[in-house]
């Protein structure tokens, strides 16, 4: 073999060699650059499901903020639509960079509605807070108009119940004498054959002038009263009560002296009786005396 060829041949195998080593290089350099960007795929791709898995874990939190059913049911179907394109990511392979850019895509929109819903929640919660502070004044002021309008019906009452107690008659100098069959003044209760009553009608310019009825209450000590039939009654306070003298005046305002009798046909015993003056229904005047 000839120098020449042998050189030819040295040259082209050194070549070769060369040749070998760069696609090596070459291969190396391109396999490490496809493992970093799987790499980098890989982590994006996680990224995206954690930002996904974050805003399922949101829309959870935002139904919680709201009582408006139309807007809950829109928040829902938000929520159940990134739960499914979570799903689909998680079936991607990292290096499917089509499907992850369009997924990354699909996340910024999902994140321009959400936070649409957010600014709209907002508004809500202020409108909401609004009409709470509109409604807590309007029954704070009605509770104050409820309290005034009781103050004053109770003022009325108050008011009605003084000028109906200043207009009733009053009964005064309540004279009760025992008296026997000569019409002088009887020591013994078996003396006693009539009872003469006397008592002052008091001045009230208040009162309701014209004619007045009076009923008196003769109380034994047993305090069943004096009456000469069961069907002499009066109403007071809501029943019936039996009276032993009834006697109409006419009232003018003006002081007026008063006498009434009862002749006693019924058996008497020792003891404390009572005399109890009524009239228009109000008892306005009481006087006890003893008989021996």
């Amino acid at each position: 073999m000839t120098p020449k060829r042998n050189t030819l041949l040295i040259t082209a195998g050194i070549l070769l060699t060369l040749l070998l080593v760069g696609v090596t290089v070459l291969l190396i350099s391109e396999k490490k650059t496809n493992y970093e960007l799987i790499q980098g795929f890989q982590l994006e791709k996680e990224d995206l499901e954690n930002q996904y898995t974050d805003f399922a874990k949101q829309y959870d939190e935002l139904k919680l903020t709201v009582s408006n059913d139309s807007l809950s049911v829109l928040l829902e179907q938000e929520q159940l639509k990134t739960q499914r394109l979570l799903e689909e990511l998680r079936t991607v392979k990292s290096s499917n960079a089509t499907e992850i850019r369009r997924l990354k895509n699909e996340l910024a929109s999902l994140r321009k509605v959400m936070i649409g819903y957010i600014n709209q929640i907002d508004s809500l919660n202020r409108l909401t807070a609004y009409q709470k502070e509109v409604i807590a004044d309007v029954t704070q002021k009605y509770n104050t108009a409820s309290r005034q309008i009781s103050n004053l019906s109770e003022e009325k009452k108050n008011l009605t119940k003084t000028v109906t107690l200043a207009a009733q008659l009053d009964a005064t100098n309540i004279s009760i004498q025992p008296t026997n069959k000569r019409g002088k003044i009887a020591k013994k209760v078996k003396d006693v054959v009539k009872f003469k009553i006397s008592f002052s009608i008091v001045k009230n310019i208040t009162a309701e002038t014209g004619e007045r009825t009076l009923y008196v209450r003769i109380n034994k000590p047993d305090n069943d009263v004096l009456t000469k039939n069961p069907s002499h009654t009066f109403a007071y306070e809501n029943r019936n009560l039996a009276y032993s003298i009834k006697k109409y005046i006419e009232y003018n305002g003006e002081e007026q002296l008063v006498t009434v009798f009862w002749d006693v046909e019924e058996y008497l015993y020792a003891g404390t009786y009572r005399t109890d003056i009524f009239a228009d229904g109000i008892l306005i005047g009481s006087q006890s005396f003893t008989l021996e």
